[in-house]
């Protein structure tokens, strides 16, 4: 089985001059979940190399088993500092995508095409995809047969009052959960912060940080419950 995941390359949080990125747990929760089922990984992000962590996501009060794990495993930190290029991607040689959360994806990959082209080529073909948090922004300009992709879909995503509660309601380039709303998706949502992943056919989306683990787990079933076939030339995909 082969996963693509990818990252942002995006460290500057709007115009107040601090720090952002992508978020720690929404990327080593899933990438553990991932690797110890035996997935074969590839990491990606717009520019290639290391992606910037928001440094938020790193505060003591933040930790969680994941990252304490990430920090002490050479190999995780050793991929992570070495993404590939998404340009150089393509979605016929992976089973599925899965999109790491934090701010930095609302700036580069929401509005990327070489993003928008990668998940609709995934979707095109068959394949689920899979974001969490923040990253289920970036399919604001994704299309399937002629619509928004996420039009009349169930989904969910970094709230409106998590947001709030992070007090960058007004610093965002676009409010998640209005967005989607916009887009005609039906969104669903649990209590703030809670652990909640709706699955819609092919389309998974989790809501936050703490949905991260859940969200590699239902993707790996998702991906057991459609099948994987091998094509001749060794590459897997989604029967």
């Amino acid at each position: 089985m082969k996963i693509l995941m990818v990252l942002t390359s995006h460290d500057v949080l709007g115009k107040t001059g601090r720090k952002t990125g992508f978020w720690l747990e929404e990327f080593a929760a899933p990438y553990f979940v991932f690797r110890d089922a035996g997935v074969e990984l590839t990491l990606a992000s717009p520019n290639g190399g290391q992606p910037p962590l928001d440094p938020k996501s790193d505060d003591p009060a933040n930790q969680t088993e994941a990252e304490t794990r990430f920090k002490k495993d050479e190999r995780a930190q050793r991929e992570l500092s070495q993404t590939v290029k998404l340009a150089s991607m393509q979605a016929e040689d992976f089973d599925t995508v899965f999109y790491v959360g934090g701010h930095g994806p609302m700036w580069d990959l929401a509005e990327s095409p070489v993003s928008v082209a990668l998940l609709e080529s995934f979707y095109n073909s068959g394949k689920p995809i899979a974001l969490v948090c923040h990253s289920p922004g970036v399919l604001r300009h994704v299309t399937y047969k002629g619509q928004s992709l996420v039009n009349g879909k169930q989904v969910t995503g970094f709230t409106n009052g998590e947001e709030a509660e992070m007090q960058l309601t007004d610093v965002v380039p676009f409010l998640v959960e209005d967005e989607l709303m916009r887009l005609g998706a039906i969104f669903a949502k649990k209590k703030d912060w809670a652990p909640y992943v709706v699955t819609d056919g092919r389309l998974l989306t989790g809501q936050n940080p703490a949905s991260s683990t859940l969200a590699a787990k239902t993707l790996l079933q998702l991906l057991t419950s459609l099948g994987t076939s091998r094509t001749p030339d060794g590459l897997s995909k989604v029967a």
